[in-house]
């Protein structure tokens, strides 16, 4: 599966606070359809029974025509297949198309779609309202707030924070361009980006992530095989990336060169 789950992993090694868990629970917390169902079902074992009980009866509002839509998609997880299958819910056989377009929006959201602002918004007023915010507003700020909330909290130290932008429903491309060329960013975000075959299909996301000096160097040397010409070239003389990037960029250039001579 392409997508990236940074959230649930966060879920899956047991490094949420309870309140956030309890958000999850609630669907007020909505992250991409795949994120949520999974981590809706995880939550049905978690230690705490209110927050066990409360996931219960937020997937039971999941209306059943929108899973088994989500289950007929061809990078549905096995294992959700599987557990709505002892439910009695499989995939559909002719899925609704309207349903696998959407497929980037949560299946439920409980909570207000205004509380966070236009999306529009400008970076005073998004900036006035996160230094207003508790950490489980932060989190569903993350996923459900403005781009301007989404370009300060993926710099936020608190990793679960830069995380759960990247599993937005709202997150666009160009954002994700934009983050690959920040080295204001932490180094795990920037993997995230990089393992997600989805967006590195962008030349612009390759290219910004093989110049940042904060992408891990096995990703970005891994890179320089998708560059052009022109913009292996640029890397071999950067000084602001790392040595043997430039070094395995310049092997390249001259390989090109004697291979065209030839």
């Amino acid at each position: 599966m392409s997508a990236p789950t940074p959230l649930l992993d966060f879920f899956k090694r047991g490094e949420v606070a309870r309140d956030v868990r309890m958000e999850a629970a609630l669907g007020t917390l909505a992250p991409r359809a795949h994120e949520q169902l999974q981590i809706l079902v995880l939550l049905l074992e978690d230690a705490d029974a209110e927050i066990r009980t409360t996931a219960e009866e937020t997937l039971n509002q999941i209306p059943e025509e929108a899973i088994k839509a989500f289950l007929a998609r061809a990078d549905a997880p096995l294992g959700l297949r599987e557990f709505f299958g002892d439910r009695g819910l499989f995939p559909d056989e002719m899925p609704d198309i309207s349903a696998m377009i959407a497929a980037e929006e949560p299946l439920l959201d409980m909570g207000a779609h205004d509380e966070f602002g236009a999306e529009d918004e400008d970076r005073a007023t998004a900036t006035q309202k996160l230094a207003k915010m508790g950490f489980p507003d932060r989190i569903k700020a993350a996923v459900k707030g403005s781009r301007e909330m989404r370009a300060m909290l993926i710099r936020d130290p608190n990793k679960m924070i830069s995380a759960a932008v990247l599993s937005s429903p709202k997150l666009s491309e160009p954002e994700i361009e934009g983050f690959a060329k920040m080295a204001s960013i932490s180094e795990e975000v920037l993997r995230v980006i990089a393992t997600n075959r989805a967006w590195t299909k962008n030349y612009n996301v390759v290219l910004g992530l093989t110049r940042n000096p904060k992408t891990p160097l096995a990703l970005s040397l891994n890179f320089l095989n998708r560059l052009s010409s022109r913009d292996l070239q640029q890397v071999s003389v950067d000084r602001n990336v790392a040595e043997p990037l430039r070094v395995a960029a310049r092997k390249k250039v001259v390989a090109n060169t004697s291979g065209k001579g030839g």
